[in-house]
């Protein structure tokens, strides 16, 4: 190789190094796309979670517990779901939503069920409710996302799925987009309009938003399609109470108590 080939392969090597680490070859649409698509950041993982969750049990608590950890490795294919079932539920009655979840997602992942990945979900979104440790709420909320999805992707037919997922980012609307859920419930409203679903939740969003006559108007349609839904009921007797009907805000809170 010459002396002038040397130079010149040298400086292309150079030149390659500048433009790579030097210069930013992605473009802000790409960074942006790229950003949209990450996960939510989880600030603990479930070891953490279900350490900090077993130092909360009594010693009661802990031997139920235990026992059934026991069981779950000993137990073959057959029989295994049954003691995970048991065991989330178990950690949901002990007031651990997030390890109940935990458990009931593991069963979805093996079982990849419309009806397993949606009770995960609503067990992390029940966890969302009920935690204020701001790692614990960013670990279900994730999950209950992935969750909701999950079970929109085995069965896209079943509005109930896409409701869910809609109603999660209505009550923790995601910061780079927080009209994600709104959207989402209207077109729903759009593509299934007589969903008594769709309508009672549009009604509670109303509700949370202060518009009474549109929560009333969205429950009544829900109560014409399911005159015995239970949430439709004790909405609109909010939603009345709020507006100052006190006459039916008691018509339909005697409805929604008799049906506890």
């Amino acid at each position: 190789m010459t002396k002038l080939q040397i130079v010149s392969v040298v400086s292309a090597v150079l030149l390659f190094i500048v433009l790579y680490f030097g210069c930013d070859t992605v473009s802000s649409e790409q960074k942006r796309i790229g950003e949209d698509r990450k996960p939510a950041m989880v600030s603990t993982d479930i070891s953490v979670l279900l350490k900090n969750a077993a130092e909360k049990l009594d010693p009661t608590q802990t031997g139920v517990i235990e026992m059934l950890d026991a069981q779950v490795e000993a137990a073959q294919d057959s029989t295994k779901f049954d003691f995970l079932k048991q065991l989330s539920g178990k950690w949901y009655e002990f007031g651990q939503p997030a390890i109940a979840g935990f458990y009931a997602q593991t069963i979805a992942e093996t079982d990849n069920s419309e009806e397993s990945w949606s009770i995960a979900g609503t067990t992390y979104s029940i966890c969302l409710q009920r935690s204020e440790e701001q790692k614990v709420r960013d670990y279900c909320y994730q999950n209950a996302v992935q969750s909701f999805e999950n079970a929109v992707s085995v069965n896209p037919d079943n509005p109930q799925h896409k409701v869910n997922l809609a109603v999660l980012y209505t009550e923790n609307p995601p910061p780079q987009n927080p009209m994600k859920g709104i959207l989402m419930l209207r077109e729903l409203t759009e593509k299934y309009p007589k969903n008594a679903s769709v309508l009672v939740n549009l009604g509670r969003l109303a509700i949370k938003t202060s518009q009474f006559d549109k929560a009333i108007e969205r429950l009544s349609q829900a109560l014409t399609l399911e005159p015995t839904n239970r949430q439709a009921i004790c909405f609109i007797a909010r939603a009345y109470d709020a507006k100052g009907d006190q006459a039916n805000a008691e018509l339909y809170g005697k409805r929604c108590n008799n049906q506890n």
